[in-house]
């Protein structure tokens, strides 16, 4: 068995196998912000929160939105830290502060002036806002990878931007050819 090189993950999805034992990653897609030998980062983008929009969290940040920000979901990013906020985006904007460049079509920004850049409508063309995120400790993934709980896509901007959020997952699979009618949450031996 191969040794699974931690970079070959980032900016990667993953895709939660039917039979996950955690709810909150019931047919969870994931894009990998971060992978490496001290665990990962990555951000689920299929799970809009049924309660906060964008402009609801502007108004509890006291940002003022000059830009139209109706209709803009605020999505469920994972588990952990959920009060912190972050935009998964196109490489057209980058943060005086702090961004993530995970690869040349996506990066991550977690800082407030990301916000106000949208507030004022010159924030990234394509993006999306998530609250907390999705952690792994040092091979917790690659743990949860052997026993069959994720399989593994390439992410596209068109996959985590334009797909309607309810149709991701099966997206994600039929991306790597797999009908969701054929997954089972057993894993063979050979």
């Amino acid at each position: 068995m191969s040794q699974l090189d931690p970079t070959e993950l980032t900016g990667k999805m993953l895709i939660a196998m039917p039979g996950m034992a955690d709810p909150r990653f019931d047919q969870a897609v994931i894009f990998l912000c971060a992978h490496s030998d001290e665990g990962a980062m990555g951000l689920i983008v299929n799970k809009p929160t049924a309660d906060v929009s964008l402009r609801m969290l502007l108004e509890q940040l006291s940002i003022e939105p000059v830009a139209d920000v109706e209709g803009q979901q605020v999505h469920y990013g994972g588990p952990v830290e959920i009060g912190r906020g972050f935009v998964l985006h196109s490489p057209d904007y980058e943060s005086v502060v702090a961004t993530l460049e995970v690869d040349e079509r996506f990066h991550m920004t977690a800082t407030l002036d990301v916000l106000e850049s949208i507030a004022q409508g010159a924030g990234p063309i394509t993006r999306l806002m998530l609250l907390g995120y999705a952690g792994w400790g040092p091979g917790q993934l690659e743990g949860e990878l052997a026993q069959n709980g994720w399989l593994i896509c390439d992410a596209t901007p068109d996959l985590v931007f334009n797909v309607a959020d309810a149709d991701k997952w099966e997206a994600a699979l039929k991306s790597i050819g797999v009908s969701p009618l054929a997954l089972s949450s057993e894993g063979g031996r050979a």
